[in-house]
């Protein structure tokens, strides 16, 4: 649905996007990760053909992104960072001039607007002037400006920017339930939503692609190679702990952070066999309560700080 290849783009000296190739598939959802700065967006609005590159190549749908610019943006929806919305206008009223805006067929514009409202959860707020709902909701008039006109693609930006716990639950199990009739690239920095969201997650780093996988993959990949991680809680004097677990073969440290109720985190690193077992056998062994223990697999978050805090390759 998208190929990207060998894409640039440069301000002047400084290159914003350095040949990056990647595609996404239709039906797929894509996390677009990179810190501040990395060329996540000017790739978004290079795509939605709000920006022009200077080498490289994009399809949308089988259709040029320079070339075909206007076939590529009736076959995106898009959802910028800062939402486009009238706020003194009512949530259908502004569907109906989005409806127009996408070149709707004005026999279409009612079905197309109801499909909106109900797949984005505004039956009840259709009738709403925008500027009186809560962020949570405008956000959802967000997406569903985004929807109204049957787009093959959908590229979110920051979708749940400012939004509280709750209200980010509900956005990210839309977008999830969108995914199922759209083709998805999202970006944000809102990690674990990745998780949760997406099946896949490419991430740039200083304008370079440093990993294109899923998130599973990604972990078990850097994973390799740097030993075994266990995180145990215990019930005992910090410094005997971290003593009784570092005699332990194959343990290479121990770190021991003292919480409440005499409670103590400790994290252990294996460069060799798996100590789980004898971890535990020496911790009820030495009389300390033992109280959780497990292994650590790494988070996309670990993997994306590893990713964007290391130099990118030449």
């Amino acid at each position: 649905m998208i190929e990207v290849k060998e894409l640039t783009k440069q301000y002047g000296p400084r290159t914003a996007v350095d040949s990056i190739s990647f595609s996404v598939p239709r039906g797929q959802i894509l996390g677009f990760l990179g810190p501040n700065g990395a060329g996540k967006s000017t790739t978004m609005r290079i795509l939605t053909g709000y920006l022009a590159a200077q080498g490289g190549s994009a399809t949308v749908a089988g259709f040029d992104v320079f070339s075909d610019s206007l076939e590529v943006r009736r076959r995106i929806g898009y959802l910028p960072e800062t939402n486009p919305l009238y706020s003194e206008m009512r949530v259908s009223g502004y569907l109906k001039l989005a409806c127009k805006l996408r070149g709707v067929p004005p026999r279409q514009r009612a079905g197309r607007i109801d499909y909106a409202i109900e797949a984005c959860g505004l039956g009840e707020r259709r009738h709403d002037v925008i500027g009186r709902l809560s962020k949570g909701l405008r956000q959802r008039v967000g997406l569903a400006q985004a929807v109204v006109h049957d787009p093959d693609v959908l590229i979110l930006d920051e979708p749940t920017s400012g939004l509280d716990p709750a209200q980010t639950r509900e956005t990210r199990d839309l977008i999830r339930e969108l995914g199922r009739q759209h083709t998805v690239i999202l970006s944000t920095h809102i990690l674990p939503e990745v998780s949760a969201t997406c099946e896949r997650v490419v991430i740039i780093n200083q304008g370079r692609l440093v990993a294109d996988d899923s998130p599973a993959n990604l972990a078990r990949r850097l994973s390799q190679g740097r030993g075994l991680e266990i995180e145990m809680v215990l019930r005992g004097d910090p410094e005997a702990i971290r003593r009784k677990l570092a005699a332990v073969r194959s343990v290479s440290k121990v770190e021991v952070e003292a919480a409440a109720d005499g409670q103590c985190r400790v994290l252990v690193s294996s460069d060799d066999a798996d100590p789980r077992e004898e971890l535990a056998r020496v911790a009820i062994r030495s009389g300390f309560g033992l109280l959780g223990l497990q292994s650590r697999t790494l988070s996309l978050e670990d993997v994306f700080i590893y990713l964007t805090t290391e130099e990118p390759p030449d």
